[in-house]
């Protein structure tokens, strides 16, 4: 009879085997992929109002199932700084000098705080390298989606560079002839109206002017992307249909979406702004955000390298300033659902030790609180002024209350999962009283950063 092995040899056997492989026969990791999503405007109480008319209670949006879970400060270069501690002594502090999108923005977009409604550009000025360029310079391919204008402060801030958010003809020239970038998509359509109506008078504020239209449309607009030497001019779509077409099979190089509205995907649509959520008809004529979201993953997934892509659900904080609980609901259960079907992408088409995906928002907009809550009382005690959202049951718009048509500087939440996600951990050095540890949102930036290098390299 023969005397069995040891386990502990065998194991030894197996690790020298592998030590001995040739460096040059060894499987190199697989290029990294990073998906940034973020609700623009969502803070806490924001995202579990959707949830509890979405599903009748928390806890259940597959992002809260996430590995990882903190909360971000968003505060910029020329806002108050977030304080724990001053947050919950007074209800009305984090209304004092907010952040605005395009500093939160640049922050995640660059691991640099700025001055509010400045793009990707430092408090003194100096132009900022934003995720963007780095990894175009990586050899990767990258790429915006929005619900709003394409240009607007958000995806602006991963694209260009500008003193003033509100300059769009600027900030529209350096997207479409001077970015890198492979995929833009977003609204902001010349030649209809807010509920996607077509319009005799063409408004040319969010694509520069007709010139550059007329130029982007006749394919003679588009910077180096692939870093050959020559121009790559944009593939453009602008109908429902040439969006969905392009969510399988072969795409072009890069695309340039631009949906048939002038503005938001549904929020500005036409009808009753505070009526309960899917009461007025959606405009039909428009792309989901899914549907641009999966269009954007078709493109960028054909690059060896990887990619990087951020992912928005920008009309989450109009409606938020508008104070429409209805509409804010609808765009924030289009961004959970964008965020399922990313999910399944990644679990599909790639793997989680190949792809790094952060749910998060740049700010709180609304300061969204249950009924009753910022009254001074009696008793003194502050923290009872912040009362809980009343929940009425799956399909019936939560008891809430407004405190602000504006942002505040309150803490916003973050999910991640995927490479490099346990990264957060050894950031999250601050804590809160009612949110636990919390990180900064250069943080966010600091750490794709570094993860893209990181991988890069190794996969050299």
């Amino acid at each position: 009879m023969k005397k069995k092995s040891s386990p502990v040899i065998l194991v030894l056997l197996v690790i020298s085997f592998i030590l001995f492989i040739p460096p040059s026969c060894r499987r190199a990791p697989r290029p990294l992929n990073i998906i940034l999503m973020i609700s623009d405007g969502c803070g806490y109480n924001c995202f579990d109002l959707a949830s509890l008319y979405q599903y009748g209670r928390t806890g259940v949006q597959v992002y809260e199932s996430f590995p990882v879970r903190f909360a971000v400060s968003t505060h910029s270069a020329s806002s108050t700084p977030y304080d724990p501690q001053k947050a919950w002594a007074s209800f009305d502090f984090v209304l004092s000098y907010p952040t605005d999108s395009a500093a939160a923005a640049t922050a995640m977009a660059t691991g640099v705080k700025t001055n509010d409604d400045v793009v990707c550009l430092s408090p003194d000025g100096t132009r900022l390298t934003s995720i963007v360029e780095l990894a175009e310079g990586l050899g990767k391919k990258t790429g915006t989606v929005t619900s709003v204008t394409f240009c607007h402060a958000t995806p602006a801030s991963f694209l260009a560079h500008s003193d003033d958010r509100y300059k769009y003809g600027d900030i529209v020239r350096q997207i479409i002839r001077e970015s890198p970038a492979d995929v833009v998509m977003g609204g902001g359509h010349p030649y209809y109206d807010m509920s996607g109506w077509p319009i005799e008078e063409p408004k040319f504020r969010y694509v520069g002017d007709q010139e550059t239209w007329e130029a982007l449309l006749r394919g003679e607009l588009g910077a180096d992307a692939d870093l050959d030497g020559r121009p790559d001019p944009w593939t453009v779509i602008q109908t429902a249909e040439a969006f969905r077409s392009m969510i399988e099979g072969p795409a072009p190089s890069r695309v340039f979406g631009i949906a048939p509205i002038y503005r938001t995907l549904q929020q500005e649509r036409e009808g009753d702004g505070q009526a309960d959520p899917f009461e007025v008809t959606f405009v039909q004529t428009v792309p989901t955000l899914i549907e641009m979201s999966l269009a954007a993953l078709n493109v960028l997934d054909d690059d060896p390298d990887g990619f990087f892509l951020m992912i928005e659900g920008g009309a989450v904080d109009w409606a938020c300033e508008e104070n429409q609980a209805g509409r804010t609901i609808e765009e924030q259960i289009s961004f959970n659902q964008t965020v399922e079907t990313v999910v399944d992408w990644v679990e599909t088409n790639s793997r989680w030790e190949d792809t790094l995906l952060i749910v998060t928002s740049d700010h709180e907009a609304g300061y969204i609180a249950g009924p009753g809550s910022g009254l001074e009382l009696p008793d003194g005690d502050v923290a009872k002024t912040w009362k809980s959202l009343v929940n009425k049951g799956k399909g019936r718009v939560p008891g809430m209350e407004w405190h602000n048509d504006e942002h505040t500087n309150s803490l916003v939440p973050l999910y991640a999962k995927g490479y490099g996600s346990e990264g957060f951990a050894a950031l999250a050095d601050e804590t809160d009283p009612v949110h636990g540890l919390y990180i900064d949102n250069t943080e966010i930036g600091l750490l794709m950063i570094e993860l893209l290098k990181e991988r890069s390299a190794v996969g050299r």
